[in-house]
């Protein structure tokens, strides 16, 4: 059971009207920037329900350009992020999707691409309070907050793999909060989604990265 602090109640130090269309929205984007290697060099957005209905005037357009450029939600740079990605070479759309209903109403897609041109999508949901969870990452459903140091390894489905990720952490004293598995089909990609109670040293990343079956180890420090 998830602890609520008064900082949950009362909602994030943030800049911006709304901590859902505003605060969330950065934090998608701050997340989903830090899954990809390299510079970005382009975003595109689709937003759903309430999001596309108001990114205009709840400044949700700015707060997803602040997060793809690394900014804070208490950045006041967010005021003039377009300004920003200008200097720092983003180039970006927005779009809208008004039309599908089975999706939560504060739901953005995002597409970045680096400059080597490889493309992250991922599907993110600001859920209130200026928290968010991811659902999808290159297509692959997933469950992730951002609330911990995570770890998220691409990998081959094959027999051992876990086994030799965790015994990377644990030669580190590294203690797992939770760890989640998902993958397309049975011995194709897989994902391992690993969230720590405290810090992930980068040599243990490394020693990950290692094993030939994994395809990519990412990062993502709270």
């Amino acid at each position: 059971m998830k602890e609520i602090s008064v900082f949950d109640v009362i909602g994030p130090v943030m800049i911006g009207p709304s901590s859902s269309h505003t605060a969330g929205a950065l934090k998608i984007a701050l997340l989903a920037g830090k899954l990809v290697s390299g510079k970005i060099v382009r975003a595109d957005f689709i937003l759903y329900g309430s999001f596309a209905k108001t990114y205009h005037g709840h400044g949700t357009d700015r707060a997803l350009i602040a997060g793809t450029l690394g900014f804070g939600a208490a950045d006041v740079r967010i005021r003039d992020s377009f300004d920003w990605a200008k200097k720092y070479g983003l180039a970006y759309s927005f779009h809208t999707n008004e039309t599908d209903r089975d999706v939560h109403p504060n739901t953005v897609d995002i597409t970045l691409e680096n400059e080597n041109g490889v493309k992250t999508f991922v599907r993110g949901v600001s859920v209130g309070g200026g928290n968010c969870r991811i659902e999808k990452i290159d297509g692959i459903s997933v469950d992730l907050t951002g609330d911990y140091t995570t770890l998220l390894i691409r990998q081959h489905d094959t027999a051992g793999v876990v086994a030799y990720i965790t015994s990377c952490l644990s030669d580190k004293g590294v203690n797992i909060a939770f760890m989640r598995l998902y993958r397309e089909s049975r011995g194709q990609t897989a994902y391992t989604v690993i969230e720590t109670d405290g810090d992930i040293p980068n040599d243990a990343v490394e020693k990950i990265r290692l094993n030939p079956e994994i395809q990519s180890a990412m990062l993502v420090k709270i």
